[in-house]
């Protein structure tokens, strides 16, 4: 569920460059292979992330492996990502992309 820790989120990103690009888990993808069931169609996740006025785009997420070939679509140049997952992204480094993992907001979860 959006929070008001994905808000702060969204902000600070926004902050660290011009444009920002969400990339927004498909239902497919969060539950084939993250095993998540959401509460929120992919349709309406979208909206809400359209209605934020940190965000200039939303796009859709259908794999783990879809992050290198975004990074070249729309010619993205810096990645941001919440520190849990740390490490995770820094492959990105190699094809010219910033990666910066952010701090989450440590009073709050969607879990």
């Amino acid at each position: 569920m959006l929070h008001y820790g994905h808000i702060n989120l969204l902000r600070r990103c926004k902050a660290l460059g011009d444009y920002l690009i969400v990339a927004l888990s498909t239902d497919e993808f969060n539950w084939n292979d993250k095993h998540k069931k959401t509460y929120f169609s992919f349709e309406q996740r979208k909206q809400l992330l359209e209605s934020i006025r940190y965000v200039d785009l939303v796009i859709p997420e259908e794999n783990w492996n879809q992050k290198k070939s975004d990074m070249h679509e729309y010619h993205i140049n810096t990645f941001e990502m919440g520190d849990d997952w740390k490490g995770k992204f820094d492959f990105l480094k190699d094809e010219g992309v910033e990666v910066t993992y952010l701090s989450r907001t440590p009073e709050i979860s969607s879990s």
